[in-house]
């Protein structure tokens, strides 16, 4: 590495022939990068004076005394400690972003509910002011739970920086390009890509290509980690290579700048004279990501019966609880159905979690009508639900000759947790009233008298 490049007001390194080396492979991986040659200390973390008359930092995403394979941490050489990129903070209102625990006494989230998308207003909002917040679980104050939301975003951050103290955001984007710029490097996703914004990580969110819509999973309890995959082994479903984690950039610029900090579910906001995103080279485990969906390899039955829904899982965050989890991000796309004498949509069940679905385009095949791309709905925790009746009948009579599933992607964000339905999601008018007449159809078929009806 020789020359640097600008791009989006950032240094990153390039190679010889002016290629950017946007990203490094690996998920939990020990990562070093640096946008300036010999940035990057080496041998040690915190020698006496750093080259550049960079200051060295520490960002920890888990406790030090946390087992060395769950410890993350990240080591920064930066223009200016992060002292210098807070003053006086002011609190501020973002009144559609919410927080758990919110317990609406006069909204019931007891119930099967669906939502058709949050539109487009053509007002400008920016990834703060178009965050609306569908669903809280648990307790942002002890880190428990977590909360789902809509973004809507018009318009880029200028000059404007966030970053969470409550959790690490998960980005499922279903329409438009977005670009996060943040202390460690430069990410852009588009529909079918996910990011995951680690808790205290300064970030500017920019428009690539708007309007842009999406779903957010933001979790406050333990971080997202691959799930065991047991006796398939080691290959199949998210593969560690397939994640991407962006090279050192950084900005060098004086300019009135608002830095916005969310923190037990309130926001604050603070001025300052410069470019927070300043981290010149950085080592470590505790950084941003993003992963592209279509690497994702199902695995599923390839004989009879259905397995459970969590043979999808994507990513999971463990709770107290083993096997249990505080979050489970699970994805169904496109996929061969083979099994043979079997009812082969999603079965009906009742289950202990609650789940959360978003379609990000396509058909769902338990529900062929009203979940239609951008759209939710919500299945709280023992409350029955499964396929409406012309899913259950089209499944029950069909031809089991194998089938692809194409022109399909959607997602469930799953937890122990009941999920509380916000002011916002109870009367914003996109809530479907008649969603639960989707199973008043289904027939009483026993009649007594023994053989498959």
């Amino acid at each position: 590495m020789n020359i640097e490049a600008r791009h989006s007001g950032l240094v990153r390194a390039v190679d010889t022939k002016g290629t950017v080396e946007g990203y490094m492979p690996g998920f939990g991986n020990d990562f070093e990068t640096e946008a300036l040659p010999g940035a990057l200390p080496q041998g040690m973390n915190s020698p006496q004076k750093c080259n550049y008359g960079l200051y060295g930092e520490q960002l920890s995403g888990t406790a030090f005394t946390a087992p060395s394979h769950q410890n993350e941490r990240t080591w920064c050489y930066r223009i200016r400690p992060s002292v210098k990129h807070t003053h006086r903070f002011k609190k501020i209102d973002l009144p559609l972003w919410k927080s758990a625990p919110l317990i609406d006494p006069d909204i019931i989230s007891l119930g099967q509910y669906r939502w058709d998308p949050v539109e487009h207003t053509g007002q400008a909002l920016t990834w703060l002011t178009g965050m609306r917040t569908m669903v809280t679980a648990g307790d942002v104050n002890t880190q428990t739970g977590m909360a789902s939301h809509v973004y809507l975003v018009t318009e880029s951050m200028k000059d404007d920086y966030f970053f969470s103290a409550d959790g690490e955001l998960l980005v499922v984007p279903q329409e438009g390009r977005l670009r996060f710029c943040t202390e460690l490097g430069i990410i852009d996703i588009a529909p079918q890509e996910i990011a995951i914004l680690p808790r205290g990580l300064v970030y500017r969110a920019e428009v690539l290509e708007g309007p842009c819509r999406g779903f957010v999973c933001e979790n406050y309890g333990q971080k997202f980690q691959l799930p065991g995959r047991g006796p398939i082994g080691a290959n199949c479903m998210a593969n560690r290579r397939d994640f991407k984690t962006p090279v050192a950039a950084f900005e060098d610029r004086e300019a009135a700048s608002t830095v916005t900090v969310k923190w037990c579910g309130q926001f604050h906001e603070t001025k300052i004279g410069h470019s927070p995103l300043d981290v010149v080279a950085w080592h470590g485990n505790y950084c941003p990501v993003k992963y592209d969906l279509k690497t994702y390899c199902p695995v599923g039955a390839i004989l009879f019966d259905h397995p459970d829904p969590s043979i999808f899982t994507v990513l999971t965050a463990p709770s107290g609880i083993e096997g249990t989890a505080n979050i489970d991000f699970a994805l169904f796309r496109e996929r061969w159905m083979v099994a043979e004498n079997t009812f082969r949509p999603p079965w009906y069940h009742k289950n202990v979690m609650s789940e959360l679905m978003g379609n990000i385009y396509g058909i769902y095949d338990a529900k062929p009508k009203g979940f239609v791309p951008g759209g939710m709905s919500l299945h709280n925790c023992m409350l029955p639900h499964g396929p409406d009746q012309q899913a259950f009948e089209g499944a029950s009579n069909a031809n089991l000759a194998p089938e692809k599933l194409d022109n399909t992607m959607s997602f469930m964000i799953e937890t122990r947790f009941p999920q509380h339905l916000t002011p916002f999601a109870a009367t914003a008018g996109h809530l479907q009233e008649d969603y639960i007449d989707c199973w008043g159809s289904l027939e009483k078929k026993f009649d007594g008298t023994p053989g498959v009806k």
